[in-house]
């Protein structure tokens, strides 16, 4: 057998929501190796969704040892790995005993819907009560718990489903009475799992990931004290918050056993790394079911106006400043497509609906409102309702199927006029990844409707890459330094492609007009309607 060769190369684990997955790139971002792991995800209860700890640890672990064995089948020496990122589903909460180290029981998933009475029972508790501020003192109101933590109070975040766990489960009650309660989000686990668990008690929990939780000031970077009595909740169950680029531990067993972990950072947050989205200004959108759309703040918390949240979008190294960030969602995306294809069977496959958007010059004057299960940002509705409106004899399905794509556009245009309107800033250009990025046709609209230039990497792992560049960062491999957007220069450039508008400003305005309409049709719809 060859002998191996020695490189230098950075690895990321990226946990996501149904898998996990361990690549391995170079200093340009080429992927060198990878391998992903599905992992089984439980829904006990109507809007209740879970995941075993062990099993979300135990798919890292093969991840990990088999993208290893891939590198050393390429002819390179798993030792070319000198230090690895994590990134990870945000707010998905997960508990377990200082004691013995194993989980209390399965971690409650971001998009559970379970603590909407716990919610009602802390917005009763904010109105009425508020949260002391000062001893004696007290502010009352959402916009209280916004100045603190950026966030509304919410089913997604993180607190809330601590609490539940603690009002609903006794074995973790007593542990949160005992002292033996250990909470984090899921990088917390995963960094104290692969550290070695009970034998090195690493129990930390990185900034961006603190900062979805309800709990974290996002002034200080600390927990607050005023919103874990708020709360109801003992300090000691809370873990170290840390930076998203420092040497944390280091690999206790397996296949890089002794290899530094020195990047941490919630899965939207690392995706606008990987996107070198670090100063104010830049932006990028993660297009998949949904979207995500992130707008860099630079060192100033913007609290908005206009229906979006205030976030840290990453902190180089310990003690240095905060860079944060704008965030909204659009909650149809990519889905609207799976819709066409699996409810309209109007298409065969997703890859077809740009085919036959692009048989069209335009939509014939119809506009598709894809609000399936109402709208978010900004408008925030639940009881806005699905509308196509403007349909003639004429309409045909390419013109639905184009209508479909541009519903995507302007909804991307209006979380970015609310970005502007909050942070009085221009955008220079947005960034994208994600699965729905991979056809043109849905880019160039992207940019005619929007009137900006979208930029697309033709290697499109941002999320890891994020968390591989924050890695590296820390440690000075390769001369990253993310305070230093030059020293990314080289990084994941190869067939990186721009589009750019050319659609005229009067037609773009027109058809900005027009879906504005849509919405407003769209609004309301299912509330004080006569069904008798």
């Amino acid at each position: 057998m060859p002998s191996l060769k020695q490189g230098e190369f950075v690895g990321s684990l990226d946990c996501g929501t149904t898998s996990s997955r361990f690549l391995i790139f170079d200093k340009y971002a080429n992927i060198v190796a990878q391998h992903q792991v599905e992992y089984p995800q439980y829904y006990p209860e109507p809007g209740w969704h879970d995941q075993d700890p062990d099993e979300i640890i135990e798919s890292c672990d093969v991840c990990i040892d088999r993208a290893c064995d891939a590198l050393e089948a390429a002819g390179w020496s798993k030792d070319s790995v000198k230090v690895i990122g994590i990134t990870n589903q945000r707010e998905t909460a997960v508990v377990w005993s200082k004691t013995t180290g194993k989980p209390l029981c399965n971690a409650i998933v971001w998009d559970d819907t379970r603590t909407k009475n716990v919610v009602a029972h802390f917005e009763h508790k904010l109105a009425n009560e508020g949260l002391e501020v000062q001893p004696g003192q007290f502010k009352k109101g959402a916009e209280a718990l916004r100045e603190l933590t950026g966030l509304p109070l919410s089913t997604y975040f993180s607190a809330m489903k601590l609490r539940w766990v603690i009002d609903h489960l006794p074995e973790v009650k007593e542990a949160h009475d005992s002292g033996d309660l250990a909470f984090g989000t899921v990088e917390s686990w995963l960094v104290y799992r692969l550290t070695g668990g009970t034998k090195k008690n690493l129990h930390v929990c990185e900034v961006s990931n603190a900062s979805r939780t309800l709990l974290m000031n996002l002034h200080t970077l600390e927990w607050d004290p005023v919103l874990i009595k708020f709360f109801e909740l003992k300090p000691s169950v809370l873990p170290k918050i840390v930076s998203s680029s420092e040497v944390y531990g280091e690999i206790a067993y397996g296949a890089l056993k002794g290899v530094k972990i020195a990047g941490l950072a919630g899965d939207q947050q690392a995706a606008m790394v990987g996107n070198k989205c670090l100063q104010e200004g830049d932006a990028k959108c993660t297009y998949g079911t949904g979207a995500f759309l992130l707008f860099c703040t630079g060192s100033d918390i913007v609290q908005s106006k206009h229906g979006l949240l205030s976030t840290v979008n990453y902190q180089n190294g310990p003690g240095a400043k905060p860079v944060y960030a704008l965030e909204g969602s659009i909650a149809v995306a990519g889905s609207a497509i799976k819709w066409l294809r699996d409810s309209m069977d109007m298409v065969k496959t997703a890859e077809e609906v740009n085919t036959l958007a692009a048989s069209v010059p335009d939509t014939g004057g119809i506009y598709f409102v894809t609000a399936f299960s109402g709208l978010l940002a900004p408008y925030w509705d639940p009881g806005a309702a699905g509308l196509i409106i403007g349909l003639t004899s004429y309409t045909t399905p390419a013109h639905l199927a184009r209508a479909t794509l541009e519903a995507n556009a302007f909804q991307t245009r209006e979380i970015l006029e609310s970005m502007k309107l909050d942070s009085k800033q221009e955008l220079k250009n947005l960034k994208v990844d994600g699965g729905m990025t991979n056809g043109d046709m849905v880019m160039e609209i992207l940019a005619d409707v929007g009137g900006f230039t979208v930029v697309r990497p033709e290697m499109r792992e941002s999320t890891a890459l994020g968390s591989a560049i924050l890695a590296g960062s820390a440690v000075g491999l390769f001369g990253w330094d993310i305070g230093k957007p030059e020293s990314l220069a080289e990084v994941n450039t190869k067939g990186t492609r721009d589009f750019t508008p050319s659609m005229l400003h009067e037609e773009r305005e027109k058809r900005w007009n027009g879906w504005r309409r849509a919405v407003e049709r769209s609004r309301g719809w299912d509330e004080g309607i006569d069904e008798s």
